[in-house]
C-alpha cells in the first residue's frame, strides 16, 4: 500500500535530547491529541492546535538541561502524567500544568535514561541503574558498560518487574532485582528500547531495539532466555537510530513500526503475514530526529507521524491532503484557511525584522562606548565520532542549533579525508609541516547558507595516535568559535565482538609487573576504542576485539600485575607492546614482557589481506585502461569490435571512477600493512629488515600471493 504523507511544522522550542517529546491520550475517539514536549532549557511545554494554530495549554518554567521526558499514571488508566528528568532530579506535572512530584535521586551523575510504571520510577546515569517505588529506593544495579537507555515490560501482563538495560557494550542486561538475570547480544551498540505496540505485544515481552550503527530488532524476553524475532541490517548505511514507536499509520489494523535516525531520516515499517518488517514510506529531514510519535494532532480524523529535531522543531507528517486546489487553466489557488496563515507569518516576519534592525543599531551604537563590554554568544553542538564497521573509517557528525558558517579540521597525526555524498560543503586544504608544527591534516570546509549538519569521513592508520580537533564556526555575531577534540587510538581500527574464532593461529604478550587493575586498565583504554573508562568490576576482565579492516582479531585479557594479550596478526602485538612499555616508564613502572611468535601467523594475515589486495590491483588497472578504451571507441565509433571484458569496463568506467576516487591511498595503505607485517616479524627475532624493504615493494609491484609468502619465509 502507497503511503502518501505531507510534511507540516507545528512549534520550536530549545534544543532537544533523544526522547523528549510524548502525545498526551485523548478523551475522546476522535479528538486531537496534546503534545507535550522538553528542551535544554528546561522547559516543559504542552500545546494543543486549533485552526491550525498551537495553543499552549502550559509551559514551565525555565531551569536545568531535561534529559528524558515519560508518561506515567497508575496502572489500567490512561497515561497522563508528565515526568521529566533533568540532572539528578526527577519531577512531575498533572496534564494542565500543575507540578505534584519533585523527587531527588541523590545521584552523583545526571540522569540520561528513565522509564516510569505506575508507581514504579526507573532511572539510569552513565553506569548506574536505580529503581524506586513510591520514591523509596528498591534495587541498585552498576553495569558494565554506559548505559543508553532502560526499559520495564509492562507489570500487568507479565505480573512481574523486568527491567532492561541497553548497554554500549553491544548487549541488552535484563535483571532480576538488583542482580543480572541474562544478556542478550545485539548486532551494534544499542541506544533506544521501545515496548512493541506499546504494550509488549501478546505476551507483553516484545521489545523493539535501535543501535548507534542504524539497526533494528525486535527480540522477545521471555523468563528462561531471549528469543530473536528479526533483525534488520543497515544496508542503505543511514544513520543511527535515536527513537522508534509503534502506531497504525496506514489503517490496516497492523501497528506499523515508527524510527527516527540521527541523520534526519523518518521511516515507517510496516509488518508483513510473517511479520517480518518492510519500509513502506521515508523522509528525510535537515537535522537529526530526537523524538518520534504516531497520533493525531494537527486535524481530527487524520493520524500523523510527529517528530521532534535537535534544535527543537515539534513537526508532523501527516494523512491530510494538502490544501492547493487546481483551479481552471491549472493555476494553483489557496483556501481561505491558508491565505490567513501566510498573511499571519510574513506579518510576524517584518516585525521579526524591524526587531533585528533595532537590535543590531542599539549594539552599534553601545559597542562605540567605553564601558561596551561585547558578550560571546553560547551555541550547542551534538556530535558524534564513530568508527564504521563497513569501511573500516570514522564517521564525525556536527549538528549545530545555528548554521554552521564553515569548520577547520587539524590533526597531528597521518588521516585520510574520504568523499561523503550528503556533504555539499567545500573543502580545502592547507600546505602542512608535520616536523615544525605537527600537523598533518588541515582541511577547511566552507558551508552552504543553511547547512545546521555537517558529516564527514576520515581513516585511520594503526600505530599512529593522536587527536583530531574540529573548530566550529557558526554565522553568529560576533564571531565565535567551539574546539571539539576526538582522540584517534593507537588500535583505532578495533571493534569490540562478543566472540572470536579460537582455531587460528595467535601470538601472545605477556606482561606483568608491579601495577594495579585500574592501572592496567587505564592503558587499554588508551590504545583501544570502545573500552568503558571505568575499572570493570571484579578482579579480571577478558574483551574481544575485531579489526575492521582486514578482519583480524585481539583477545585481551588482564588483573592486577598482569595482563594477556592475543592477535593472529603479529603488527597488532607489536603495536600493543611499543604503546604499553611507552604507558609504563611514563609512570616509572618496570615492566617484564614476554611474547610468543607464531610463524603461522604471518602467513595467515598475508592471505587475509590477499582478497582486499587483489581487488585493488585488478581496480587500479582497469581505471588506467578506461582512458585508452574510450579513445579507441571514439576512433572506432562504437565498442563492438572490443572483448566482452573490456566491453563491461567501458560500460562500467563511471562506477570503477567513483570507487577510485572514494578509496584515496586505498593501495598504499595495504603496501604499508604488509610491509609493517614484514618489520614486526623479523622485529620480534631481533633482527632489522629495513634493507630489504625496497625488495618487498619490487614483489608488490609485481604481486603474486605464493612469491610474496616465498620471500617472507626467506628473508
Amino acid at each position: 500500500m502507497e503511503l502518501n504523507l505531507n510534511h507540516v511544522d507545528y512549534l520550536q522550542v530549545g534544543v532537544t535530547s533523544q526522547k523528549t517529546m510524548k502525545l498526551l491520550p485523548t478523551v475522546g475517539r476522535k479528538a486531537t491529541q496534546k503534545v507535550a514536549v522538553a528542551d535544554h532549557d528546561g522547559v516543559v511545554t504542552c500545546f494543543g492546535m486549533k485552526k491550525g494554530e498551537a495553543v499552549p495549554v502550559f509551559k514551565s518554567l525555565p531551569g536545568q538541561k531535561i534529559s528524558r521526558l515519560e508518561l506515567g499514571g497508575a496502572l489500567g488508566t490512561p497515561q497522563e502524567k508528565i515526568f521529566v528528568s533533568s540532572g539528578s532530579e526527577v519531577r512531575g506535572y498533572t496534564k494542565k500544568g500543575k507540578q505534584f512530584l519533585t523527587f531527588e535521586a541523590n545521584l552523583t551523575e545526571s540522569i540520561n535514561a528513565m522509564h516510569v510504571s505506575g508507581a514504579d520510577l526507573f532511572v539510569c546515569a552513565s553506569y548506574i541503574y536505580n529503581h524506586y517505588c513510591d520514591c523509596k529506593d528498591q534495587d541498585y544495579y552498576l553495569s558494565g558498560d554506559k548505559i543508553n537507555d532502560v526499559l520495564c515490560l509492562p507489570v500487568e501482563t507479565v505480573g512481574r518487574i523486568v527491567p532492561i538495560l541497553a548497554c554500549q557494550d553491544r548487549v541488552l542486561r535484563v535483571l532480576q532485582g538488583s542482580d543480572l538475570q541474562y544478556d542478550v547480544e545485539v548486532p551494534g551498540p544499542p541506544t533506544v528500547l521501545e515496548l512493541l505496540n506499546r504494550d509488549g505485544g501478546k505476551g507483553g515481552e516484545e521489545v523493539l531495539y535501535g543501535t548507534a550503527d542504524g539497526k533494528l530488532g525486535l527480540v522477545r524476553i521471555t523468563k528462561s532466555g531471549p528469543i530473536t524475532s528479526w533483525e534488520l541490517d543497515n544496508e542503505k548505511k543511514k544513520g543511527g537510530v535515536l527513537c522508534i514507536d509503534t502506531f497504525d499509520i496506514t489503517g490496516d489494523g497492523v501497528k506499523d513500526i515508527l524510527v527516527g535516525r540521527d541523520d534526519g531520516t523518518v521511516e515507517v515499517y510496516g509488518l508483513d503475514g510473517s511479520n517480518e518488517p518492510t519500509l513502506r514510506f521515508e523522509n528525510v529531514l535537515s537535522e537529526s530526529v530526537t523524538s518520534i510519535q504516531g497520533g493525531c494532532v494537527g486535524k481530527e480524523m487524520y493520524d500523523e507521524v510527529l517528530t521532534t529535531t535537535y534544535t527543537g522543531w515539534v513537526s508532523g507528517l501527516t494523512t491530510e491532503p494538502q490544501q492547493m486546489v487546481a483551479g481552471p487553466g491549472d493555476e494553483i489557488k489557496m483556501s481561505r484557511e491558508t491565505q490567513g496563515k501566510v498573511a499571519t507569518l510574513r506579518a510576524e516576519l517584518e516585525q521579526l525584522q524591524l526587531k533585528v534592525l533595532q537590535g543590531r543599531e542599539k549594539y552599534q551604537q553601545s559597542s562605540h562606548s567605553s564601558t561596551a563590554v561585547s558578550a560571546v554568544p553560547v551555541f550547542s553542538i551534538n556530535d558524534k565520532f564513530t568508527l564504521c564497521q563497513d569501511d573500516a573509517s570514522y564517521s564525525l557528525t556536527l549538528e549545530v542549533q545555528t548554521a554552521i558558517d564553515n569548520l577547520l579540521l587539524q590533526s597531528d597525526v597521518p588521516i585520510d579525508l574520504l568523499d561523503v555524498d550528503k556533504n555539499s560543503a567545500v573543502v580545502s586544504f592547507s600546505e602542512c609541516d608535520s616536523e615544525s608544527n605537527g600537523n598533518f591534516l588541515l582541511a577547511t570546509y566552507r558551508c552552504q547558507a543553511n547547512t545546521t549538519r555537517l558529516e564527514l569521513k576520515v581513516r585511520s592508520i594503526e600505530g599512529q595516535y593522536g587527536t583530531l580537533q574540529a573548530y566550529v564556526t557558526p554565522r553568529l555575531q560576533p564571531k565565535t568559535c567551539q574546539v571539539r577534540q576526538y582522540q584517534i587510538k593507537p588500535l583505532s581500527l578495533h571493534q569490540r565482538t562478543h566472540s572470536i574464532d579460537q582455531e587460528r593461529p595467535v601470538n601472545t604478550l605477556r606482561l606483568t609487573g608491579q601495577f594495579s587493575f585500574a592501572e592496567i586498565h587505564s592503558w587499554v583504554v588508551f590504545c583501544l576504542p570502545e573500552v568503558p573508562e571505568k575499572t570493570p568490576a571484579g578482579d579480571s576482565i577478558t574483551f574481544y576485539f575485531q579489526n575492521t579492516f582486514l578482519g583480524t582479531q585481539l583477545e585481551a585479557t588482564y588483573c592486577k600485575g598482569e595482563g594477556n594479550f592475543k592477535s593472529d596478526n603479529i603488527s597488532t602485538i607489536s603495536i600493543l607492546k611499543d604503546v604499553l612499555s611507552k604507558e609504563a616508564t611514563k609512570r616509572k613502572i618496570n615492566l617484564n614482557i614476554s611474547y610468543e611468535v607464531n610463524e603461522d601467523s604471518v602467513s595467515h594475515t598475508l592471505r587475509m589481506i590477499h582478497p582486499k589486495l587483489e581487488y585493488q590491483l585488478i581496480l587500479a588497472k582497469k581505471v588506467q585502461l578506461i582512458d585508452a578504451l574510450k579513445e579507441l571507441q571514439v576512433h572506432e565509433g562504437n565498442a563492438d569490435f572490443l572483448i566482452p571484458e573490456y566491453r563491461s569496463i567501458l560500460d562500467e568506467s563511471a562506477q570503477l571512477l567513483e570507487e577510485y576516487k572514494k578509496q584515496p591511498a586505498h593501495l598504499e595503505r595495504l603496501y604499508g600493512m604488509i610491509t609493517d607485517l614484514f618489520i614486526d616479524k623479523f622485529k620480534f627475532k631481533g633482527q632489522n629488515v629495513k634493507t630489504k624493504v625496497s625488495q618487498l615493494l619490487a614483489i608488490l609491484n609485481n604481486y603474486e600471493l605464493e612469491s610474496l609468502m616465498e620471500f617472507f619465509s626467506e628473508a
